[in-house]
């Protein structure tokens, strides 16, 4: 079936408008997207922030009428700041949305695999994760700094806190990649269902304790701790992040752009040594060792 979509520019304060009329007017889907490459960055709680040029993008059967459509919006009060349509093909979109994920390495050893495809290296490690709403796999660059500098460290026997878990993705590879167990801890118990869901799939569940923030055991202390949240909550966590790690435990930290390092490394300071930052687009992470 072939499709055209209907993308819309407007400002913040008629976006949701324009969704809303869309959707009545039969729309399959709308979605909304910065028109302008500006970005939104650490909205407060509840916030929900729209760029100052959202394009509204509506998809409609191919036999939908564009003019029709705009006219029924402009008697609704809603015009456009600028419009075109564009025709979509019919194409197999299940099949189309998979190629877009394949099988990436991370390191020396380690590899993200999506469950549609065979294993590069069958002799790797090789850490099956699907792409959803999966909070986290691999393809971000705050994720792929992580998994990098865990291939690279020395796991075995340790006990690892994957503080902001995700999917569980960075807590399945240091169990995979030799650690004894590993602790993961999220605001959001759907990302613990998942990451309990994906230990699972990776035969490691028994290594994974899942649990909420607050649920953490009184006096835990970690061998390695990996914290892929956001530079606001880290630099607030700093003091507890810090409690968390035996004398010598190495420690991860990204979700940093690059002008909030600083600002990061200034938190952790007093408990860490802190190696180089490293850079990889305009995120960063920032490693160091406890003190004793």
């Amino acid at each position: 079936m072939a499709w055209q979509q209907l993308h819309i520019a407007t400002d913040p304060d008629h976006a949701d408008a324009f969704q809303d009329a869309l959707e009545n007017l039969g729309a399959a889907a709308v979605t909304l997207t910065d028109g302008a490459d500006q970005p939104v960055f650490e909205p407060p709680p509840g916030a929900r922030p729209l760029w100052n040029t959202t394009v509204v993008t509506a998809l409609f059967d191919d036999d939908a009428d564009p003019e029709a459509l705009l006219a029924a919006l402009a008697d609704q009060g809603l015009k456009p700041a600028d419009h075109r349509v564009e025709a979509l093909a019919d194409q197999a979109w299940e099949r189309a949305w998979m190629d877009d994920f394949q099988p990436m390495r991370f390191g020396e050893r380690l590899w993200i695999v999506p469950s549609w495809s065979e294993a590069p290296d069958a002799g790797a490690v090789n850490l099956k994760l699907d792409p959803g709403l999966a909070f986290g796999t691999g393809t971000h660059d705050t994720t792929a700094l992580c998994l990098e500098w865990l291939d690279g460290a020395d796991l075995t026997g340790r006990q690892v806190l994957d503080f902001g878990c995700g999917s569980g993705v960075l807590a399945i590879a240091a169990l995979l990649l030799g650690a004894e167990r590993a602790l993961g801890t999220d605001i959001d118990p759907q990302a613990l269902t998942a990451s309990a869901d994906n230990a699972a799939a990776n035969g490691v569940a028994d290594g994974l304790t899942p649990c909420l923030p607050d649920d953490v055991p009184a006096g835990y202390r970690c061998d390695l701790l990996v914290a892929n949240i956001l530079a606001g909550p880290l630099i607030e966590l700093a003091g507890s992040l810090a409690g968390y790690c035996r004398p010598g435990a190495p420690m991860a930290l990204s979700g940093i752009l690059a002008d909030q390092a600083q600002a990061v490394r200034d938190a952790y300071a007093p408990w860490f040594d802190l190696g180089p930052t490293r850079q990889r687009g305009d995120w960063v992470r920032i490693d160091g060792v406890r003190r004793g």
